[in-house]
């Protein structure tokens, strides 16, 4: 007589703490409390349908009624341990939150527990999606919870937490359950696989992985359906056909078209995964997903490297490489608030091609911190960038004077002579020396007070980036601790506090900081009573100061100029088309400004 055949979701499921994956925190925790004999009356464990809450609830159960018990390490093949893997033992009651939500059949727990357990040093009562119990059953369980008899343990199990009454959680000690990492369950499958006689693909294994979205008992369900539709040989061609995914190599393609602004060979991708009958919304979904990926490369490669596959990183680190990272959170942003929109929309695939036309235009646009950075450089003497991504297809321009002006642009403004630019001032015996990026070396025999570094930092700063320079005189010395040199603000400065801890201008003045008082961290903190006179100070020390005859003596041609456009003067004109910074910046990024 030939058994009946078990899936593999019970056939391999955990039956002991060395069993349970990913939840390294969940059983540590609870092998500790057995060994020191800190064990509570009552557990409730959270997280996502298949992470280990049922099999953990069991494996906990074990360990408290094992022989000899409560232990670690106990024999998962006693006889006791059997009867409660198989949900028959009689001291260990597993109750559906579902089915027995009622304030009935909670009196009646409440009245069973007064009795002893049968065979075991404990009688365990598991409520599996105990969210669903009523207000009045959860009430009516109240005291009992608090106070049970000392034979008693109570373990409850839910996917929803915030559905539970505080009262209840408060009586409890918490667990959450994550989700399982994707490679471990993949791991897990090729193990399975293994023991099964069966050829699995590692890509195979990882794409199902993915698909089952942290869940073990999603993935193991998978396989066996895989296995029932490919026999012995299961490739990721069969996963992708089998449940409709899109495979990790055309995710990244299209990621790449998009970055690359290859329009045309992006809306062919989503053509052909529409005609192949993919799901578009997982599509976007997990080409989301390889963005995220791309900007956490960016940020921390060892991190990213951890979760993707050899082939898939090469691919991630050239990606990164060739996009900026605030163009690529933009992509994601953009992206995420169309994966809403998507979700209730019958007409799927035309949100996704106006999406990715659009996160084109959004790659082609340039940042104001490109301009900004631009017109820094014009002021300060340097010479110009080289042409960087602009608007291809301008809108039509209004003005006319615009277009004279890109016709015929007005001559560079020519670099500062060396003796225009006041240098920082310096202890005697001392030699400047510059590092990269034009930082003052400053080295002295004894360290500068913080409010002649702060002066110092700020004059370096109107030669580099003197649109900053304004923003920084805003702020004095506060602290330094030799790790963190502070300066404060007033609350009123908090668009001068971003200034200057933008990427764009922190790390030019930590850089300076380094050079002159050794490495520091730069930070600014806002608090009430910063008064900062008009004109700050520190610029004050860098304006030129007119000579006293030159004030005394009023400029007849100036005077005679104001008078004549006293109403210009009064009425300002709206029109920066005039304006040589702009017609500059014009110039450079070879742009138009589009009026909308």
């Amino acid at each position: 007589m030939s058994t009946s055949y078990q899936v593999f979701a019970r056939k391999y499921r955990p039956l002991s703490f060395k069993d349970i994956l990913g939840q390294d925190h969940v059983v540590q925790t609870l092998a500790n409390a057995i060994e020191q004999n800190r064990l509570a009356h009552a557990y409730l464990f959270v997280g996502p349908r298949g992470t280990g809450k049922t099999s953990t609830a069991r494996i906990l159960a074990k360990a408290l009624n094992c022989e000899g018990g409560p232990k670690i390490d106990f024999d998962p093949n006693e006889e006791i341990c059997k009867e409660i893997a198989e949900g028959r033992c009689l001291d260990v009651l597993e109750i559906d939150g579902a089915s027995n939500n009622g304030v009935e059949q909670v009196r009646e727990l409440r009245d069973n527990v007064k009795f002893a357990p049968t065979s075991g040093k404990y009688k365990i009562y598991y409520i599996d999606e105990v969210h669903m119990l009523s207000n009045a059953a959860f009430n009516a369980l109240l005291k009992t919870l608090e106070e049970p008899p000392e034979h008693v343990k109570f373990i409850f199990a839910t996917t929803e937490a915030t559905k539970i009454l505080p009262t209840i959680i408060s009586r409890c000690q918490r667990f959450d359950l994550r989700r399982i990492p994707t490679k471990i369950i993949a791991e897990q499958l090729s193990h399975i696989a293994n023991e099964e006689g069966i050829n699995l693909d590692p890509v195979a294994a990882t794409a199902i992985a993915k698909g089952a979205d942290g869940g073990m008992r999603d993935a193991q369900s998978m396989l066996d359906q895989l296995v029932a539709f490919c026999g012995e040989t299961i490739s990721e061609s069969d996963v992708l056909e089998v449940f409709g995914f899109t495979g990790i190599e055309t995710i990244t393609n299209l990621g790449a078209s998009i970055i690359q602004k290859n329009t045309v060979e992006a809306l062919s991708s989503i053509y052909e995964q529409s005609e192949a009958g993919k799901e578009l919304s997982q599509l976007l979904t997990d080409l989301i997903s390889h963005f995220r990926s791309v900007l956490v490369f960016q940020v921390d490669p060892a991190g990213a490297s951890k979760e993707l596959t050899k082939e898939i990183i090469t691919r991630v680190e050239s990606q990164s490489q060739i996009i900026q990272t605030s163009k690529l959170i933009e992509l994601i942003d953009h992206f995420a608030t169309v994966e809403g929109r998507m979700k209730w929309s019958p007409n799927k695939r035309l949100h996704l091609e106006v999406a990715i036309i659009k996160a084109v235009q959004i790659l082609e646009q340039t940042s104001i911190d490109d301009v900004i950075d631009t017109i820094d450089d014009i002021l300060s003497g340097a010479p110009a960038p080289k042409k960087t991504t602009v608007i291809k297809k301008p809108l039509p321009i209004k003005s006319q004077q615009t277009t004279k002006a890109i016709e015929n642009p007005a001559p560079k403004t020519p670099p500062k002579n060396d003796d225009q630019i006041q240098p920082i001032a310096e202890p005697e015996n001392k030699q400047e020396n510059r590092i990269e990026g034009h930082t003052p070396n400053i080295s002295t025999t004894s360290e500068p007070s913080g409010e002649d570094t702060w002066s110092a930092v700020i004059e370096h700063i109107s030669k580099v980036k003197p649109l900053a320079a304004d923003s920084a005189a805003r702020g004095i010395f506060y602290k330094d601790d030799g790790k963190q040199f502070i300066v404060a603000m007033s609350p009123e400065e908090s668009i001068a506090e971003g200034m200057i801890t933008s990427e764009r201008i922190k790390p030019v003045i930590e850089k300076c900081l380094t050079s002159m008082i050794g490495a520091r961290k730069f930070k600014v903190v806002l608090k009430e009573g910063i008064n900062i006179p008009e004109p700050p100070p520190h610029l004050a020390e860098f304006e030129e100061q007119p000579e006293e005859s030159e004030k005394e003596k009023p400029n007849p041609i100036k005077t005679k100029d104001l008078e004549e456009n006293k109403v210009e003067k009064e009425e300002p004109s709206d029109d920066i088309y005039d304006d040589p910074l702009i017609k500059e910046a014009l110039e450079v990024f070879e742009a138009v400004i589009r009026e909308d």
